[in-house]
């Protein structure tokens, strides 16, 4: 058990949607880092040396590209450009490493994408906020407010989470006296796994499926029929409904106009039914609505490919995995759980002629 207050904990719902709805992620970041909130100068500094740190050296644009053309995806481009984000810059002061982490995430994972649709790299423009020059160098085009909003209310809600599987990874890294850009290479392969960072794409994918089938509660028993599981119900932490989940669904709903509005309206029906099948078929589970489910429909919403979304999770988590590491480096002690041995007693070496 370690102590720490970089932590979301249940009971402060009010407190996140108000940061989520209402804070830049220089501001959530700096929350992170310093235990308050910036004053209007300090909020602009952080901007400013975010957008100084924003350009991956050459080296790392080449893994990134080389990535893509491998067919590989957007988590290995980012473990890939991470580790060669220090090419150009000596790891050392971990604030300063920390920095140049949260900075270089997003320009890895547009560039990524416009690798992968065969278009060139975007250089960041210094004078956009970071959520702003993630969308822009993603998608060739000056962002509306309204999605940069979006992405940030987004960011901000997920921008840290406890003792994730992920932020455990960084944390035991650093421990080691590691660096922290090595810390967040491990957090980006441990947020790779399905089980962690991989359901909004599949979330989108089963919405999609249950909008066009026009049935949410057959599909939903069809599915739990076949001992399927129901993509973006259940957490590891919560036996309620994800408290996220209600700040991710209201920045959503904006961007369904009275065109796209149906999509919204089935996802929110399905939401309903499943939460009502679930409890009533698997009443012992507590089977509730998690981040991932709303994350998926607004991600969509914005415009954010599915290919992405992991990736966008690591764009808002780097902040708590930085944050955890140079809490971890304060008072360090080197991360090292015990086993419990299980196996068998008394064993010895066999010689070939006896095996």
């Amino acid at each position: 058990m370690t102590d720490t207050d970089d932590e979301y904990r249940p009971g402060l719902e009010g407190v996140v949607a108000e940061l989520a709805t209402q804070a830049t992620i220089e501001e959530t970041l700096f929350l992170l880092y310093e235990d308050r909130l910036p004053t209007p100068d300090e909020r602009e500094s952080l901007r400013a040396s975010l957008a100084a740190n924003r350009t991956l050296p050459a080296e790392a644009l080449a893994a990134v590209r080389a990535t893509a053309e491998a067919g590989g995806d957007a988590m290995d481009a980012l473990r890939a450009a991470v580790g060669a984000a220090h090419v150009d810059y000596e790891p050392g002061d971990p604030a300063a490493d920390a920095l140049r982490a949260a900075a270089v995430v997003p320009t890895a994972a547009a560039a990524y994408w416009r690798y992968h649709e065969n278009e060139e790299p975007l250089a960041p423009n210094p004078d956009l906020r970071h959520a702003a020059d993630y969308l822009r160098m993603l998608t060739g085009e000056a962002p509306a407010e309204r999605a940069v909003r979006g992405i940030e209310t987004y960011l901000n809600a997920v921008v840290d989470h406890g003792f994730n599987a992920s932020t455990f990874t960084a944390r035991a890294i650093v421990s080691t006296e590691s660096d922290v850009l090595s810390g967040v290479t491990g957090a980006i392969g441990a947020l790779k796994g399905p089980l962690h960072g991989g359901a909004p794409g599949p979330v989108l994918d089963m919405l999609e499926e249950v909008h066009e089938s026009g049935d949410p509660e057959g599909w939903v028993h069809d599915r739990l029929d076949a001992g399927e599981r129901l993509m973006g119900f259940g957490h590891r932490v919560y036996r309620v409904r994800d408290p996220r989940a209600a700040v991710l669904s209201t920045a959503a709903e904006a961007f369904y106009a009275e065109d796209d509005a149906g999509f919204f309206e089935s996802a929110t029906e399905f939401e309903s039914v499943a939460r009502d099948v679930l409890r009533e078929r698997k009443p012992d589970h507590r089977l509730d609505t998690n981040v991932e489910f709303y994350t998926a429909v607004l991600h969509a919403g914005i415009g954010i490919p599915r290919e992405l979304f992991t990736a966008t999770f690591a764009v808002g988590r780097v902040g708590g995995w930085t944050a955890h590491a140079l809490e971890q480096l304060e008072n360090n002690r080197i991360v090292r759980p015990r086993a419990r041995y299980v196996g068998a007693e008394g064993r010895r070496y066999v010689p070939d002629d006896e095996r």
